[in-house]
């Protein structure tokens, strides 16, 4: 039986290393030609790619921490599992997440000689275009997890 806990950890690692702006931490959850997909859009291959984009963004942006809210962990093999959250942002200078940074992140985890890493980050805005009720009860939950 899978320890769905370890891929709880490795997300919280990688939500770590963004949250504590350290660009080596956060790609350091990914296996080596791991990607990233960025909220808008963006994608990033491999560590060494992901260190450099991240450093940079650290370096000329303020970004917000994430909140996090783990909704599942799904293993699809001995060696696979996927992980689903939502997040939020509160932005620097707030006290209050901004509805429109929700997203769904997804992770697909690979079991490798040392543990498990990432091959896949995710991220998807959750903007429930015409659904305000929607965006209004992710910010809710969200709201609980601070």
């Amino acid at each position: 039986m899978h320890d769905k806990t370890e891929i709880k950890a490795l997300y919280q690692k990688m939500i770590d290393g963004w949250n504590t702006r350290s660009a080596h931490d956060m790609a350091g959850q990914f296996t080596e030609s791991g990607e990233s997909i960025g909220f808008d859009g963006s994608l990033m291959s491999g560590q060494d790619e992901m260190i450099s984009q991240l450093s940079a963004i650290f370096h000329d942006h303020p970004t917000p921490p994430f909140v996090t809210n783990v909704k599942e962990v799904r293993f699809v093999g001995e060696d696979t599992a996927i992980l689903r959250a939502i997040v939020g942002m509160v932005p620097p200078g707030q006290t209050e997440l901004n509805p429109e940074l929700n997203a769904y992140q997804t992770i697909v985890a690979a079991k490798q000689p040392k543990g498990w890493k990432i091959e896949l980050l995710q991220n998807t805005p959750a903007q429930y275009h015409g659904r305000p009720d929607l965006v209004q009860e992710i910010t809710e939950e969200l709201k609980s997890e601070m």
